[in-house]
């Protein structure tokens, strides 16, 4: 394969990432199939610095003539326009599979329902609050900060996220399920180049900041993992939506005390 047919082949991964995470149209020539979605996994990160780098454009125009917590609503909007509540789903999901069911199968058959449970509108409520007030926060203590947050926060928590596909069991057996492409077939180059996606934009932090961060994504990450085998043995697609919104929370919380501390 040439160097001009191995560029165009990651481009057309990138963008079959992108047509999977968000709502931006696809062009026409891009097909799509279980092994490009697959090979795809490694730009789920780069993704998710599209999303936040085109929230923290829309807060950095605004932020100079709206009140701060009107720029962070705006730049929120945006990413939930850009994803289609993608993972805010899978988070409300979760939670109701989580906190209605006792066994394993009756969590995978609540998460399965498509209505809105009492668990999942709190989380849904809840994660949404805490985003805008950590943001806001955040925002006050320096819009640049605030913007940055953005874009580093939806960065390494997909790649948190995702990253749990190379661990984890996935515990649908159902073949019509959109996640099921996911589970098979990893390998070691699209780890290597998810991790460094996320490692990529660490280096925009102060060293501080930036290793705060990475010891507390480790940690948490361990800690999903450790809460989803308990739950239901492994995890879903849905699962993964709700380690993103947990991981993005997070980040913000951890820029934010460290932004205090320094």
């Amino acid at each position: 394969m040439s160097e001009r047919e191995s560029w165009h082949k990651e481009i057309d991964l990138f963008l079959v990432a992108m047509g999977y995470f968000t709502r931006i149209p696809m062009p026409k020539w891009v097909e799509v199939d279980s092994d490009k979605l697959n090979k795809a996994s490694r730009y789920f990160g780069l993704v998710g610095l599209l999303v936040g780098l085109l929230s923290a454009i829309v807060f950095w125009l605004t932020q100079n003539w709206l009140p701060a917590g009107v720029s962070v609503l705006l730049a929120m909007l945006v990413g939930v326009l850009l994803t289609g509540g993608f993972h805010e789903d899978g988070l409300a999901d979760t939670f109701d599979g989580f906190g209605g069911g006792w066994t394993a199968e009756d969590k995978l058959r609540i998460m399965k329902d498509s209505r809105l449970g009492s668990y999942g509108a709190l989380a849904l409520m809840l994660a949404l609050l805490l985003k805008w007030q950590l943001l806001v926060e955040l925002a006050l203590y320096d819009p640049v900060v605030a913007g940055s947050a953005l874009i580093v926060a939806h960065t390494v928590s997909r790649v948190v996220s995702a990253s749990i596909i190379f661990s984890e069991k996935y515990v649908r057996d159902d073949e019509t399920s959109k996640s099921k492409p996911l589970s098979q077939h990893q390998g070691i180059n699209e780890l290597l180049i998810l991790i460094a996606s996320g490692v990529l934009v660490l280096l925009f932090l102060k060293g501080l900041a930036a290793l705060s961060l990475l010891l507390v994504m480790i940690g948490l990450r361990r800690l999903i993992i450790v809460i989803f085998r308990r739950q239901i043995g492994g995890y879903t697609g849905d699962t993964l939506g709700a380690a993103q919104q947990i991981s993005e929370i997070v980040c913000y919380f951890v820029l934010l005390v460290v932004g205090n501390i320094l």
